[in-house]
């Protein structure tokens, strides 16, 4: 029996209408947040470039915790040593 296709719905607008401005909140909540985003991005990067190890990493981020827990400790040790 052959299948019958149907049209896709229509896809859902990914980006939200920008033609009014965000509100006081909305702004300062995003811009809180984008700072929070920075500084871990910035943690990251700076782990990833000193342990090495931890760009190869496929464990789910539950597991892979410690790992980067333990990396962090000795990072902050170094650092505080230089």
């Amino acid at each position: 029996m052959p299948r019958i296709l149907t049209p896709a719905p229509a896809p859902i607008p990914v980006h939200a209408d920008r033609s009014q401005p965000l509100s006081a909140d909305n702004h300062t909540h995003d811009r809180l947040l984008r700072g929070l985003r920075a500084i871990g991005e910035r943690a990251a990067a700076d782990l990833k470039q000193r342990w090495r190890a931890l760009q190869y990493v496929t464990l789910s981020p539950s597991r892979v915790g410690i790992i980067a827990q333990a990396a962090l400790v000795l990072n902050n040790a170094w650092k505080q040593a230089c």
